[in-house]
């Protein structure tokens, strides 16, 4: 494949053109002028841009990367010339789709080309995936050495071991592990499926004479429980019989007993006949049981009324006066005795007398015995008649003293108040004896007008004795009427239930009574029921199971199947072992492949220096200069080197996997001197005669080399 040339509105491109030549194409810019954008448009041109990439925190998706800045919709033409047709590429957005409408015409025409679509351009284009193309055709600075990458190894092995890149061996030795893991596979495949329907089957087999054992038993259980039934159903047509004849004699008896009380009860009715109707009798009886009552609450009342309160009397010394005659008695008898136990008219006479014999005393001894003899008696009579007054003054004290028991005047009207007090209290109870009494005497008049009017000139007793008599037959002839009613509904009771019932079939020889017969007829029923359950659940999955002939038939269609299974697995082993064998003869003659081109390029591009180079499983490389006995991993060697190892390398992978699809270099020989350099842009004019080559450098030395 040959490309004329590109143009793109992608990134910072905008409706730009890139025009290639054949051969080697030295494309010189600097930083920034979209050197790597051109590689990204021609990689999202041939394989699509991968829309469900996420931008992520260390790096952007394509789809965002390489939106145009101008705003424009994303997309893109190519040019080229495929196997001797010249043939036009477009991608433009579709919707909000980047790059999703793919068109693919014949660059004169205009036909479509059928072969070709958005999904297999790059691939039927340059005959690679995407990511083998990343790492064989397309050769950028940052990622010189190979990596690991599953499209790339699996090309590169088959190369390597094998001298066909087609994969026709892999495909081969994966169809033959694919076979075997379909026949087994851990415990997967055609085999295991097969021995587990054979397990399966043996298992229902077993399970098949289990049930059909288990069901043997469940019937001669049944057949157990069935007889246990019948008998108990003897037993209880036994006891229904007795329990028939039993009842004859109830029924007898019950029939007497409605005789009897039907005569009792003619003769309770004849006897009522003469009495007052019976809705009078219970309301005289009523009435006069309620006037008893009443009649002896009140005799109680009458009996338990209290008595005439006694009218309280003033003591002596106020006996027959009035309190306020009593209190003025009081006051006048106090004033006196106060005005008697304050006189001093006795004292001053005494004084008087005494003086007046004192001074008669002198005169005597004076001589002068007339004045003596007038002053001594004058004196004598003061004196006599100042003792006389203090004697009848003690004397009317004692007597008013004496009259009130005490010298005390203050307490002397203490019984008057207690008397006001007393007569106080007696007003209170005679007017609650006086209404009392009143009230009790109107509800006495009117009892005994009600006993008058109920009673007669009888004792309320007499007159009750009759009616509660009265009262007394009634109720037998109502006890009676209930008796009669009760026996004849016992006796259609016990006639309805009295039926005629069979003897029983056989013989009885059971002893349970008649709860224990009906609890033992339960149990077995539930018992035969569960059985019966348990069989049809039996029969049910023995039906689901099948039949042990259709089974064992089965059984042996799979045991031949097996068999069968067994021997291709065998045969699938061995041609695998075969194709292992035939790939080992292959490994031996074609490894030395890639390693010997990319020795005899790195040797080119290093002026003979390096003349060992050896590729490790990881495709690692090793080399050794010509004066080096032992080879050393590339990461001893300088940078330089390292790309110089590494490109002769790639440039061998291309040559194998990539020899129609262009050679794309994006700063490949940015860390060469300018003499290697120099080497490996002749080894690219030499590639440029079979591809074309496309060579971006952001120095000029390329170019002018």
């Amino acid at each position: 494949m040959r490309i004329y040339k590109m143009t793109a509105t992608f990134g910072k491109l905008e409706h730009e053109t890139l025009t290639l030549e054949p051969g080697l194409n030295i494309i010189t810019a600097p930083n920034e002028w979209g050197k790597s954008t051109w590689c990204a448009f021609l990689i999202a041109m041939l394989y699509g841009l991968d829309t469900r990439a996420k931008t992520t925190k260390t790096a952007l998706a394509d789809k965002e990367r390489y939106q145009p800045w101008s705003g424009s919709p994303m997309s893109g033409r190519i040019d080229l010339n495929w196997n001797g047709r010249d043939i036009t590429i477009e991608r433009t957005t579709r919707r909000r789709v980047p790059l999703g409408e793919f068109k693919a015409y014949e660059t004169v025409s205009g036909l479509p080309v059928e072969e070709l679509n958005a999904a297999n351009c790059g691939p039927v284009l340059l005959g690679v995936e995407q990511t083998v193309f990343r790492r064989a055709g397309f050769i950028r600075f940052s990622d010189l050495p190979v990596t690991q990458d599953e499209a790339l190894r699996r090309r590169l092995n088959a190369l390597v071991t094998t001298g066909d890149d087609s994969g026709a061996a892999d495909r081969l030795s994966a169809s033959l592990k694919d076979l075997k893991n379909r026949c087994r596979y851990n415990r997967t495949g055609l085999l295991p499926q097969a021995e587990a329907q054979r397990d399966q089957l043996e298992e229902k087999l077993t399970e098949l004479e289990t049930l059909n054992s288990q069901c043997q038993k469940l019937k001669m259980r049944i057949d157990e429980v069935k007889d246990w039934l019948r008998q108990l159903y003897n037993h209880q047509q036994a006891l229904a019989y007795a329990k028939m004849e039993s009842g004859l004699v109830q029924l007898a008896q019950a029939r007497e007993a409605v005789s009897e009380t039907e005569q009792t009860l003619r003769e309770l009715e004849a006897a009522c006949a003469s009495l007052p109707p019976q809705a009078e009798v219970e309301t005289k009886v009523r009435e006069l049981r309620a006037f008893r009552d009443q009649w002896s609450a009140l005799c109680a009342e009458e009996r338990q009324a209290p008595t005439e309160p006694q009218k309280p009397e003033l003591p002596n010394p106020f006996t027959g006066l009035t309190a306020e005659s009593a209190r003025a008695m009081a006051r006048e008898d106090a004033r006196e005795l106060t005005e008697l136990s304050q006189s001093k008219m006795s004292l001053i006479f005494m004084i008087i007398g005494v003086i007046g014999l004192l001074a008669a005393g002198g005169l005597a001894h004076m001589t002068a015995y007339v004045f003596a003899v007038i002053a001594g008696g004058v004196g004598l009579l003061a004196f006599v008649w100042g003792v006389i007054d203090r004697v009848a003054t003690r004397k009317k004290a004692l007597a008013i003293v004496e009259k009130y028991g005490t010298a005390d005047w203050k307490t002397w009207t203490a019984p008057i108040a207690e008397y006001e007090q007393d007569m106080i209290a007696y007003s209170e109870a005679l007017k609650t004896y006086q209404e009392v009494g009143s009230d009790l005497e109107v509800r006495l008049m009117v009892a005994r007008k009600k006993r008058d009017s109920l009673c007669g000139l009888q004792e309320p007793e007499e007159v009750l004795d009759f009616w509660q008599e009265s009262q007394h037959q009634w109720e037998q002839y109502d006890r009676a009427r209930a008796d009669a009613v009760t026996a004849k509904r016992h006796f259609e009771a016990l006639n309805a239930m009295v039926k005629p019932v069979e003897k029983p079939t056989f013989p009885d020889n059971l002893t349970q009574n008649e709860a224990q017969t009906a609890q033992l007829l339960a149990e077995c029923a539930a018992e035969q029921q569960r059985l019966q359950n348990r069989l049809g659940q039996y029969q049910g999955r023995m039906e689901i199971i099948g039949s042990a002939k259709d089974l064992r038939l089965q059984h042996k269609r799979i045991c031949d199947r097996i068999a069968r299974l067994e021997d291709t697995y065998t045969a699938l082993t061995i041609a695998q072992e075969t194709l292992a064998q035939a790939r080992s003869e292959l490994q031996r003659r074609f490894a030395p492949r890639i390693t010997q081109r990319a020795q005899e390029l790195l040797s080119a591009m290093t002026g003979g220096r390096y003349q060992s180079l050896t590729m490790g499983e990881d495709f690692s490389l090793r080399a050794a200069a010509g004066q080096e006995d032992v080879q050393c991993d590339a990461i001893w060697r300088s940078d330089g080197t390292i790309d110089q190892l590494y490109l002769a390398l790639r440039l061998a992978v291309a040559e194998e996997l990539t020899p129609d699809a262009p050679l794309i270099l994006d700063d490949a020989l940015v860390r060469f001197d300018d003499i290697r350099m120099a080497a490996a842009l002749d080894i690219l004019r030499k590639m440029a005669e079979n591809k074309q080559v496309i060579c971006f450098t952001c120095q000029g030395r390329e170019a002018n080399a």
